[in-house]
């Protein structure tokens, strides 16, 4: 694609990293047949190729109105449409940059900066996890649509003593797993555990960037990035542990972008790259030792795997994941379009609800006739925003795992001590 970029844009590093990823673009149109707004709503405009020309405009110079932030807005950032491109167009970096350049030229309506405010400040509050236990305890009196955004409260169990093993891994503090589903992170150690290995939450991190960053508001993501880096440094450093483990494939998918985002800050530049090198999803670390843990298990369980799209698309770990699960005794039903975004995408559920609604009912009505006992995905995000349109249990496959080893008769784990 021939570009002009403005004289504003032309020399700055956003102007030139935008200018070579347009550059790429052939008008192809292989991204629009997996871009799930446009299979929706049938709008050039609303696909990548389509939000490509609203971004080169831009670039060259043409004024964005509230039209072009829509259109961009509506993009769900699943990357489907890079994984499909035959001329590597980086479009989600590209699509970050249009979205930052608009959000400067326009002003949003007083309802969406509000909106956007509350979603980036209250999800990564402390105060969430106790308002999350409120909601849970209140949740049979909650309305319908804000009973589906509060999971019910599944107990933890008995963690393991990390210290119990010479082999150590670090885990994300994160924000909302923690507080919403606890359970994520408990079974997590307890199979690690299982193969001896110990897992500790670094203090001093917390939520990886993604929610400030989708939502305007780069300057704080890249203040949480630098104080996951600054938790993580004296472990890395000290060469104390062999991988950093993430068990939310948004939060894995971000973090292994760090030396991306902290690419031009030369305090951190070095030891993000250093922290990427180690980063590892879950599957990652189990694949290796899929037989081990086989042999430990009992019947096979009939399931279907929705993939997140930041474990398909951003990290290109969808192949390996179904060979794990289907190492580990899970018989995965096929189901149609499973390359395709379910709808949640971090805070799009809540800002897009229409679409996101649409989105979690087609991959629904798809998975229905295979009849799983279970439906299981691997981000929190998926999880809570399809078991919002299904009575059957929507798990992560490392909690179902875990409770297949303990069902198995796997030894308990030696409990941490309690201050």
């Amino acid at each position: 694609m021939q570009t002009q970029i403005a004289s504003w844009a032309r020399d700055t590093d956003y102007g030139r990293e935008a200018d070579a990823i347009l550059r790429r673009c052939v008008h192809c149109g292989f991204c629009t047949a997996t871009c799930p707004t446009y299979q929706v709503l049938g709008d050039e405009l609303d696909g990548p190729r389509g939000r490509i020309y609203l971004i080169k405009q831009m670039l060259e110079g043409a004024e964005p109105t509230q039209s072009t932030q829509t259109h961009l807005d509506r993009c769900l950032t699943c990357r489907n449409c890079e994984t499909t491109c035959p001329s590597g167009v980086e479009y989600g970096h590209l699509i970050d940059i249009g979205r930052s350049l608009v959000e400067q030229r326009v002003r949003r309506p007083l309802p969406q900066r509000l909106k956007r405010a509350l979603l980036r400040r209250g999800l990564t509050s402390r105060w969430f996890a106790p308002a999350m236990r409120l909601g849970q305890v209140l949740r049979p009196m909650l309305p319908a649509a804000l009973r589906a955004k509060v999971p019910e409260r599944r107990a933890v169990g008995t963690l393991p003593d990390p210290r119990l093993h010479g082999r150590q891994v670090l885990m994300l503090a994160g924000c909302v797993q923690p507080a919403m589903m606890p359970t994520i992170d408990a079974a997590t150690v307890r199979v690690l555990h299982a193969l001896g290995i110990g897992a500790t939450v670094a203090r001093g991190g917390g939520c990886c960037g993604a929610i400030n960053l989708h939502l305007d508001d780069p300057s704080t993501a890249l203040a949480q990035m630098r104080a996951n880096v600054d938790s993580w440094w004296p472990f890395v450093e000290s060469g104390k542990v062999e991988a950093i483990v993430m068990n939310a494939t948004g939060c894995g998918a971000m973090v292994k972008e760090y030396a991306y985002h902290l690419r031009n800050d030369p305090a951190y530049a070095e030891r993000a790259a250093r922290i990427v090198a180690l980063v590892r999803d879950i599957s990652e670390v189990l694949a290796p030792h899929a037989g081990v843990l086989r042999e430990r298990l009992g019947q096979p369980v009939k399931a279907a795997f929705h993939p997140p799209c930041t474990l398909q698309h951003w990290q290109g770990l969808r192949p390996l994941a179904d060979t794990l699960l289907t190492d580990l005794g899970f018989e995965l039903q096929p189901f149609a379009d499973r390359h395709l975004c379910c709808g949640s995408a971090g805070a799009y559920s809540v800002m897009q609800p229409e679409m996101a609604t649409t989105l979690r009912d087609r991959k629904l009505a798809a998975i229905g006739p295979t009849a799983p006992d279970v439906i299981l995905s691997a981000n929190i995000g998926c999880i809570t925003h399809l078991q919002s349109g299904t009575s059957t249990p929507v798990r992560h496959w490392i909690e179902v795992l875990d409770e297949r080893l303990r069902e198995a008769g796997t030894p308990a784990p030696a409990a941490i001590p309690q201050p």
